[in-house]
């Protein structure tokens, strides 16, 4: 049976990979030196040239909005390297200028923002301090003076005399109409006298009409004399008032001036620090009275936090000097790492405090955040953490979107505030950020936020894995040197340094990489020094390593013995000898947090006649995920495009992950599922001591998977199990064949020949090897060889066509000559 002749890609001969192939070594003496001891620190992290220029770059520009989002995997040194570029451009940067908070004068709502020279907070704060007692001294010394006491006696007695005479006056007057003024508890009045004797009502009443009418008249004239009198006290004692205020004033300014001026000699540079000086001062000279109704309080004897804060009366805490940031002997720009980025600890925040059951505050209880910490310098911030806290974002935005940071309450910023409080003076803004995270935040970011990409103009992308060339080697082997001796661990000779390097080419799944992943490696140094020094070694030594090795995989290794007991029990049955048609031995992977172990996977296939249908059963109960239908759909435009290019499929086949009770996602075994629906088809069977792995694309060839290195090794170890007979083995992709970087002993059991390892390009290649017969190519008329693979499935395709014709009660034939 001849099909129309088309065109077959040529075979490539199936590679056995041998034992050297399947891990690279790492030669003890290509290290450069007999232990760590003798190697030079490395100054930098070993292959991210693209992150380190990025930095670089924004750190360079030292313009707005030019900030850095860092994201790469954990423990690839991206906290290391930041910080060693952020030291070395802060050492060539001025050190940055104190903050402080003082009272506003003119309106306490609103607590005015000081910016001082580094160093000079502290300094003022404490000058402040003494200037108050001092003044507080030198004022009461000024008004227990006999001087003011004689001045403010002079006013008091003038006011009292202008008094007295004008009531002596009235009082001569009513005394000349015969009357008297009577001082009574309702004040004066003014009575009628006859022989020295007051006239009381009834007497008064007794008097004839006319006299008493004339009595009356003069009565009313001294009382309304007396009211004139009466209405004057007021401004008298007004009077009196605005002269002692006066008074006072010329004694405070006299008493605090000289006080003052010597203050204002120190910070003559500071224009605004003499601004606050002059409107303290005067602020004493107005309230100079308080100075002597209140008691001194040390400031030594002060508490801390809010007793601090409240010590003391009011009066005297206006005059404090809050000191937000003190940079005081430090060197460079600041930098600042927030760990916990809360609204805020980021723009900081206002305190209260709890007085006689109600809350207060004032400008003393204001606390600054990292960003004022961190203004004219840099901030460090992790971004997962920074996203997690509620409002922290925006407002961190906002200070960078406006250049100002302004100390409100998250109720403030939503202009909910229903109560009043502080609004402290906005402080300039000039800070570069640099956000540390993961690769999926930034991606997120940027696609959901439209303002991130206006702040954050630089992308710092940390690799997880760095080229294995001759120069990279020797850096990293420098580098395990530099981490030996930065945690204080044992020497390790050149031999452990070579297990390590061959580690962390197994962790970045290449022969020719090793990983970026630094976290990982430190923690293989500090557990291999425990290891030897468990066995009393005075160096490390590769058996060391590769004990920490074999222990971590123990602590974490319980699953995946559990399968393999199962596995061996045959509560999972996996075959591993002999042969079956329709059922090949699929390589899955299978992870619980952080542990990744390969496991052997039953798949098999079924066909019968039907229309062309290729059913994925995980697919249909919803256990199977976009990536594993979308290699089974390949699986079936394979078979139709290459066996009946030119007619209709006449089959239902239906494929399955044999005990598998969870999600299947992936196209790592379409490969393997693709050889079960041949063997089906072509009714061949297969070898069960092979094993696969490997997607396929539409033409047929084998394309790479991810961590080749644990599928191999976990059917190694279920073969090994029940022992090794020379016909196990795995067949891979031959692109994978570079990422292999198997254990020791599957290594050792392929250079025996007690396992194999297989590399393929295409499908053939498979088929040929889990077959154990000839695949089969087109000869020139199109037809495939008499028994091969090729043919046997083509065959069967044509005799399903004819069944499904015959049934379907057509002319014999005539389906097949369309």
């Amino acid at each position: 049976m001849a099909s129309a002749p088309c065109r077959e890609r040529t075979q490539v001969t199936t590679t056995e990979l041998a034992a050297p192939a399947l891990w690279r070594r790492y030669d003890p003496a290509s290290v450069g030196f007999g232990d760590t001891r003798e190697a030079e620190d490395v100054g930098t992290i070993v292959g991210q040239p693209r992150a380190a220029e990025a930095l670089d770059f924004a750190l360079g520009m030292g313009r707005p909005r030019y900030h850095v989002f860092v994201h790469g995997a954990i423990g690839t040194g991206k906290h290391t390297l930041v910080l060693q570029q952020l030291h070395r451009r802060a050492a060539t940067r001025a050190v940055a200028g104190d903050l402080c908070y003082v009272h506003n004068f003119d309106d306490p709502r609103r607590p005015r923002v000081l910016e001082l020279p580094a160093g000079a907070a502290e300094s003022l704060s404490r000058g402040v301090e003494h200037l108050i007692e001092d003044v507080r001294t030198a004022l009461a010394t000024a008004f227990e003076s006999e001087e003011y006491q004689q001045r403010r006696h002079a006013v008091e007695n003038d006011v009292r005399q202008r008094q007295a005479k004008a009531l002596e006056e009235v009082s001569a007057r009513a005394q000349a109409a015969g009357l008297a003024v009577i001082q009574t508890p309702a004040g004066l009045m003014v009575a009628a006298v006859r022989d020295g004797q007051v006239l009381a009502g009834d007497a008064f009443e007794a008097l004839p009409a006319a006299e008493r009418a004339r009595l009356q008249g003069l009565i009313d004239t001294v009382q309304e004399d007396i009211e004139r009198t009466m209405r004057q006290i007021p401004r008298w004692l007004h009077e009196r008032r605005d002269r002692l205020q006066a008074l006072r004033a010329e004694v405070a300014r006299r008493a605090a001036g000289p006080l003052m001026e010597e203050m204002r000699g120190r910070y003559a540079s500071l224009p605004a620090v003499l601004r606050h000086l002059d409107a303290m001062q005067q602020d004493i000279i107005d309230r100079a009275e308080e100075f002597r109704e209140t008691e001194s309080v040390a400031p030594d004897a002060l508490l801390e936090g809010l007793q601090r804060a409240f010590a003391g009366p009011p009066s005297m805490r206006r005059y404090r000097i809050n000191v937000l940031v003190s940079h005081e002997g430090e060197t460079g720009a600041p930098i600042v790492l927030e760990d916990n980025p809360t609204h805020d600890n980021l723009i900081g925040h206002v305190e209260h405090g709890a007085q006689f059951g109600t809350l207060v505050t004032d400008f003393t209880l204001i606390r600054g955040g990292a960003l004022h910490r961190a203004n004219t310098g840099y901030l460090v911030l992790e971004a997962h953490k920074l996203l997690r806290a509620p409002f922290a974002w925006d407002a961190l935005k906002r200070a960078l979107q406006t250049g100002r940071l302004r100390i409100e309450s998250p109720v403030q910023a939503l202009g909910l505030a229903g109560t009043v409080s502080l609004e402290p003076e906005p402080v300039p803004l000039d800070v570069q950020v640099v956000l540390v995270g993961e690769p999926l935040l930034y991606h997120l970011l940027s696609a959901v936020d439209p303002e991130f990409g206006e702040l954050f103009k630089v992308n710092a992308d940390f690799d997880d894995e760095i080229d294995a060339s001759e120069e990279n080697q020797r850096l990293y082997a420098r580098l395990i040197a530099t981490l030996v001796r930065r945690e204080g661990l044992r020497p390790f000779d050149r031999s452990a340094v070579a297990r390590v390097l061959e580690y962390s080419a197994r962790l970045a799944g290449h022969q020719q990489k090793l990983s970026a992943r630094i976290g990982i490696i430190l923690d293989l140094l500090r557990e291999t020094d425990y290891w030897a020094a468990q066995a009393g070694a005075e160096t490390a030594q590769s058996a060391h390593v590769q004990q920490a090795i074999d222990a971590q995989i123990h602590r974490s290794d319980r699953l995946r013995q559990r399968v393999h007991e199962e596995i061996e029990r045959r509560t999972l049955m996996i075959d591993t000898d002999g042969v079956k048609v329709g059922q090949v031995n699929g390589l899955s992977l299978a992870s619980l947090g952080n542990v990744v172990f390969g496991r052997p996977t039953r798949i098999t296939a079924r066909v019968r006649m039907g229309r062309g249908d290729v059913v994925d059963i995980e697919r249909e109960v919803a256990l199977g995920g976009p990536v594993h239908s979308k290699g089974v759909l390949i699986l079936a435009a394979y078979v139709g495009a290459r066996y009946l290019p030119d007619r209709p499929l006449a089959l239902s086949a239906s494929l399955v992950f044999e005990q598998s009770y969870a999600a299947v996602e992936g196209d790592s075994a379409s490969a393997a599922e693709l050889f079960a629906l041949l063997s089906s088809i072509a009714n061949v069977p297969l070898k069960q001591a092979l094993a696969v792995t490997g997607s396929v694309n539409q033409h047929g060839d084998v394309q790479p998977v991810g961590n080749v290195n644990e599928k191999i090794e976990g059917f190694f170890d279920v073969c090994r199990a029940r022992g090794l007979s020379g016909e196990h083995g795995v067949i891979i992709p031959a692109v994978n064949a570079q990422h292999l970087m198997l254990r020791h002993d599957v290594v050792d059991s392929v250079a025996a020949g007690r396992f194999h390892v297989y590399a393929i390009h295409t499908m053939d290649e498979g088929l040929a090897l889990l077959t154990g017969r000839e695949a089969g190519e087109r000869d020139a008329t199109g037809a495939y060889p008499e028994g091969s693979v090729n043919r046997l499935v083509e065959d069967r395709l044509w005799e399903l066509a004819e069944k499904l014709q015959e049934f379907s009660g057509a002319r014999p034939g005539a389906f097949l000559e369309s």
